[in-house]
């Protein structure tokens, strides 16, 4: 007799995402796997299975986000929110309620000015048009210094704005003939060149922090490793239940998943890449040498956590990843560390790693043309397809550098809402009308093997998916590259099922299929049956990972 299931799902519209058995009404989980599809499923229920009956919802395997930055959103969550201020009198009333609350002489450091997730509006959401000034903020919390940062520059566009008092001003050093090392940071003076407390950050990479405010306080250990709770049960609650950070993860980020992992409390099943912190090319070839140990080939892990491989960026400031390397173990917001890679650099840490078997992720962004050559060079001598190198963030790219990236069997993962919502400005004119730009249809004519990821601008999978179907630009509505809008199934596929390559894990992970992982999601309505428009009001009901529930909105099987 066969042992009963888990938890038997049924009267769904589920899609499996398996070409054997595409849609099915029931689905048995047992001991973290996939057990059984319909009749057979149904005749696994039995005494203590947990059945639930889903009145047609829809089911699809969990999302997988490949450029996740889920350590982040957590974050977010542990300082005084302003989002609700529409004034400077709002502002400063939080800041005095965090000055009756906080031990004399310690920081009040709050989230930024402007409306989540992107912070667009910035001190345009004040009454005022500005920020605090000094003397405000001092009245408000005379014996506190106090920080109302610029927002991350990843979650909305440059400019940010910041706003310190005089105690921080002072405690970070900073006097009316204070300069910034890094490009892109204004400080504000008055009239007579006295310090304001304003600073204007320009730079979409923020280097404020790093380069002048060395007293503010930064995330600790303690304080990542509870934002990292909270952002699983945020990504959760979305559907998501795998991550890969092709970004790479510092080693202060890997050490927060590392104790999830070992406390039994990672529920993400997590794909960590490393983020080097080197400063030159003696150094990273030490680095790439000793890193083999651990992160070569397939990396080392479970089907919870796994190290492999490391991100070796093209291009950046190399001020700014001084400032950077200087702090750490702190990286900010960011969770990685800051690079600054010529063209020749980039070329030699490829061999470098490719010779220590250890895959390379980049971020190519217009720039694939410049990159492929050497891959190429490097797959004359070690073949890159078994080793399953990463380029992500592909925005413009020609047909012909797409068709050499499926020849070289690199997989490849996009970032829709980066380039084509969010920064699809730069994007409006172009030539083709934009057919060239994240040209998903192209990449899936060719073949290449594509996934995409959320890039934590906002982690909503549903939002992603929105982006990748309508392809329009946030403030005039135009569609860039109409002919690029990914159908839903193929929509769907790239964000749940294909994204398994990217951990070697498509043996066993992905498609809902007995003996398959017990990862899926189900939702408020099916995406392959409502219109595209509706896609960003899809909400995720359930989520079940390994089998487990670890999201259930309705409480039904609490």
């Amino acid at each position: 007799m066969r042992a009963p299931a888990d938890l038997v799902l049924h009267n769904a519209r589920i899609h499996t995402f398996h070409p054997d058995h595409p849609q099915a009404h029931a689905i048995a989980l047992r001991d973290g796997r996939v057990a059984a599809y319909d009749e057979a499923a149904l005749a696994l229920r039995g005494a203590g299975v947990r059945a639930l009956d889903l009145d047609g919802a829809a089911v699809i395997p969990g999302f997988n986000d490949t450029h996740a930055h889920m350590e982040r959103e957590g974050l977010k969550h542990l300082r005084p929110s302003l989002a609700h201020a529409r004034s400077v009198a709002d502002v400063l009333d939080v800041v005095r309620a965090q000055a009756r609350i906080t031990p004399r002489g310690e920081y009040i450091v709050t989230m930024p000015v402007g409306t989540p997730p992107h912070y667009f509006t910035g001190p345009a959401t004040l009454a005022e048009g500005r920020l605090p000034s000094r003397a405000e903020l001092d009245a408000a919390a005379p014996d506190h210094p106090v920080y109302i940062p610029a927002p991350f520059g990843n979650w909305g566009r440059p400019p940010g704005h910041a706003a310190l008092n005089s105690l921080a001003l002072a405690r970070n050093g900073l006097r009316p003939d204070s300069t910034a090392r890094c490009r892109g940071i204004e400080l504000g003076r008055d009239a007579a060149g006295a310090l304001t407390g304003q600073i204007i950050e320009h730079n979409n990479r923020p280097a404020l922090e790093f380069d002048l405010l060395a007293d503010v306080p930064r995330f600790g250990f303690a304080e990542r490793l509870k934002a990292l709770r909270l952002s699983q049960a945020l990504y959760h609650a979305q559907g998501t239940t795998s991550i890969y950070e092709g970004h790479g993860s510092a080693p202060e980020t890997i050490a927060v998943y590392r104790q999830l992992w070992e406390d039994g409390e990672l529920t993400m099943r997590t794909g960590l890449v490393l983020s080097p912190s080197w400063g030159d090319l003696d150094e990273a070839a030490r680095a790439l040498r000793d890193w083999s140990a651990t992160a070569r080939g397939r990396g080392l892990g479970d089907g919870w956590l796994r190290v492999s491989g490391v991100h070796i960026a093209y291009g950046g400031d190399p001020t700014v990843a001084c400032c950077a390397r200087a702090n750490l173990p702190d990286t900010g917001w960011s969770g990685f560390v800051e690079q600054a890679v010529t063209p020749a650099d980039f070329r030699a840490l490829c061999w470098l790693a490719a010779e220590h078997d250890l895959r390379v992720n980049v971020i190519v962004s217009d720039q694939l043309h410049e990159i492929l050559p050497v891959l190429r060079e490097i797959d004359a001598r070690f073949a890159l397809a078994p080793r399953r190198w990463v380029v992500q963030h592909i925005a413009r790219a020609r047909r012909d550098d797409l068709a050499a990236l499926k020849a070289l069997g690199v997989l490849v993962t996009t970032i829709p809402t980066y380039f084509l919502w969010k920064g699809g400005a730069a994007y409006l004119d172009e030539p083709d009308g934009g057919d060239a730009v994240v040209a998903h249809a192209t990449m899936l004519e060719l073949g290449l093997p594509l996934s995409l990821a959320t890039d934590n601008i906002p982690y909503d999978p549903f939002f992603t998916l929105w982006v990748a179907a309508a392809r329009q630009e946030r403030i005039t509505g135009r569609r860039i590259g109409a002919r690029q809008a990914l159908a839903p199934r193929d929509a769907l596929h790239a964000f749940t099922v294909a994204g398994a390559r990217l951990t070697f894990d498509e043996d066993w992970k992905g498609p809902l299929a007995p003996g398959y992982a017990a990862d899926l999601a189900v939702l408020s309505q099916d995406p392959l049956a409502a219109p595209v428009a509706d896609w960003r009001e899809v909400s995720c009901r359930l989520t079940v990972v390994g089998g487990r529930v670890v999201h259930d909105a309705d409480g039904r099987l609490a």
